[in-house]
This record gives C-alpha cells, sequence and structure tokens, in this order.
C-alpha cells in the first residue's frame, strides 16, 4: 500500500514541507522545513535571515527561488542532505509527528506533487518522490532509536 501526501486538507498533510512544525537547528527556530531547506541556498547572508523569518512556507519558498542573491555553489550536491537534516529535526521536535510517521509502518509514502519531478511524484507518477524516500528514511532511523 502507498500513502500520498500534498495539500494541507489530505490525511497525511503533516508529512509535508508546509506543515507548521517547527523545531531548532543550526542554533535557531525554524517555524517549516520549507523555511530551513530555502534558506540553506543562502548560508551566512541576509537572505537566510529573511527566509528564517518569512511569514508563511509559500513566501519563504518564493524568497528561496529568486535569483537576485546567488545561490550557493554546492546546493545540487548538499540539498537532499539538507532536507535529510530537516526533517529528522522536525520529526524529532514532535512526538505526535513521530508516532505519525512510525504508524505508516513500512508503506511507501509519495508526495504527490503534480509539478515537482525531483521531490515527489509528478504529474504522471514518473517523478522522483525524494521527500518521499526521505521520509521512508527517517522513519527507518526514528525506528532505530
Amino acid at each position: 500500500m502507498t500513502i500520498y501526501f500534498y495539500s494541507s486538507t489530505d490525511q497525511y498533510a503533516e508529512f509535508s514541507n508546509f506543515s507548521k512544525h517547527g523545531f531548532k537547528l543550526k542554533g535557531k527556530y525554524w517555524p517549516t522545513v520549507e523555511h530551513y531547506f530555502q534558506a540553506q541556498k543562502f548560508p551566512s547572508l541576509p537572505q537566510e535571515e529573511r527566509i528564517r523569518t518569512a511569514p508563511t512556507p509559500s513566501k519563504a519558498k518564493q524568497l528561496g527561488r529568486t535569483r537576485s542573491v546567488p545561490l550557493r555553489a554546492d546546493w545540487e550536491k548538499v540539498k537532499d542532505n539538507i532536507m535529510r537534516e530537516a526533517v529528522l529535526a522536525k520529526f524529532r521536535a514532535h512526538d505526535k509527528l513521530k508516532t505519525l510517521l512510525l504508524g505508516t509502518g513500512s508503506k511507501k509514502l509519495v508526495e504527490n506533487a503534480p509539478k515537482d519531478y525531483y521531490w515527489g511524484s509528478g504529474q504522471d507518477g514518473s517523478g522522483k518522490n525524494r521527500l518521499g524516500i526521505i521520509l521512508m528514511e527517517t522513519r527507518e532511523m526514528l525506528r532505530q532509536e
């Protein structure tokens, strides 16, 4: 069986990077995984703090997509590990979320994002589903803790 998640109205909406489950990482509080992920494109630059303090995850995403500030040179190499650390921090910070994730057993988790062929499944299901894979890896790590 497969569990699909994407929007804030889905049964597993908490698995989305936009879910309002903040956490501490690198000595700062991050309101959502999306805030952390987008901000890490600009470490030690004022843009990082602008994104961290953005009022919504949508605004954080918009600020992270700007190319008026140069993207870190190693972004393509580090983005999966940045997502891993944020997702793990989120689920460690919230017992209810951890229980929800562990409760999915060994089911496949898929971000049903029609426009995202990297983090999600894409329109036709041919996407890489990297977020779903990272959630399944996180689930296994939490199970072993």
